[in-house]
């Protein structure tokens, strides 16, 4: 699987998200892989409802109902479509506490699908791990936007530690995926799928980035 992660670039604003979930489609129809665009809650309703692709949202917050004012209800993003979030990324991340709080309360909802995002070893080993996650995204902060080197490329010891400790967690990768040979060894050293932002995102051809990921699944 492929996870795209939107973030806040400038490029999915207004029509750029439909644009982008149209490629996420294309692609993901082409090579019979599925793509997962993690998008904001602010466009996750018009994006599910034109598109029959998987949607996650980048956080859920750790309450569903009542009262509860500026917290993003995992109940009701799974009301309008979402399948899913992501959890703790290093760009929003969470004290452990917070983390099993809101994985708690997503497991509650049936077929909602968390990836608890880690950004080293020993996070997993601490505690990641021990949540029992839907996924695992090893993700390394230094490596995040990288064009030179990836997680692939210099952390591969990692990844077929973290695979071969995760058991019945499958593991997924990102930070710095920017070729088809980051995807193929990633997945030769057992993860699952990749996480992607930047490199397809902010590209100038989006559709051809992707196109040269996915084809690492075939």
């Amino acid at each position: 699987m492929i996870i795209l992660n939107f973030k806040l670039y400038p490029q999915t604003f207004e029509d750029g998200a439909l644009s982008l979930v149209k490629v996420c489609q294309e692609v993901s129809e082409k090579f019979k892989v599925p793509i997962i665009p993690a998008v904001s809650a602010l466009d996750l309703h018009r994006l599910s409802s034109v598109s029959s692709l998987d949607f996650f949202l980048q956080k859920t917050d750790q309450y569903l109902e009542g009262k509860h004012t500026g917290w993003t209800s995992a109940l009701q993003a799974s009301y309008l479509g979402a399948k899913g979030a992501l959890l703790n990324h290093s760009e929003h991340p969470l004290p452990s506490g917070t983390v099993k709080a809101v994985l708690k309360s997503n497991k509650s909802i049936p077929n909602f699908k968390t990836v608890l995002c880690i950004k080293s070893l020993g996070q997993a080993l601490s505690w990641a791990l021990s949540l029992k996650p839907d996924y695992l995204a090893y993700e390394p902060k230094n490596l995040i936007a990288r064009k030179d080197v990836s997680v692939s490329s210099e952390k591969p010891k990692i990844i077929k530690k973290l695979v071969n400790l995760s058991k019945n967690v499958p593991i997924l990768v990102g930070a710095g995926i920017h070729s088809k040979q980051d995807v193929v060894t990633a997945l030769s050293l057992g993860a699952k799928g990749v996480v992607l932002s930047s490199d397809v995102v902010a590209s100038k051809d989006p559709k051809k980035e992707l196109t040269d990921l996915a084809s690492a699944f075939v």
